[in-house]
C-alpha cells in the first residue's frame, strides 16, 4: 500500500484494508475514478474525476482496478 505524505503532515493514498488509516488520524475519502462496465460487459476505469483518461476495455473487473491504481500511482502519486 503506496501512502504520500506532504510536508503538511497530509496523507494520500489509493484506498486499501490493508492499513487503517484512522489510525493515522482523520481521515477523507475522495473518489479517483469510477469503474463500471460498459455496453458491450466489458470493464472501463474513468479517471476522469482527478483529471485523468478512460482507461480499457478489460474483459475483467480486476484487470480494470489493477490498471486504475497502476495509473494513479503513477500520474497522481509521482507529481
Amino acid at each position: 500500500m503506496l501512502i504520500q505524505f506532504s510536508e503538511d503532515g497530509t496523507a494520500k493514498s489509493v484506498y486499501s484494508e490493508k492499513i487503517d488509516l484512522n489510525e493515522l488520524g482523520k481521515v477523507a475519502h475522495n473518489r479517483a475514478s469510477h469503474v463500471e462496465p460498459n455496453e458491450n460487459g466489458e470493464w472501463i476505469a474513468d479517471l476522469s474525476p482527478v483529471g485523468g483518461p478512460t482507461l480499457g476495455p478489460f474483459k475483467l473487473r480486476s484487470e480494470a482496478i489493477q490498471n486504475e491504481i497502476e495509473w494513479i500511482e503513477t500520474k497522481i502519486f509521482s507529481s
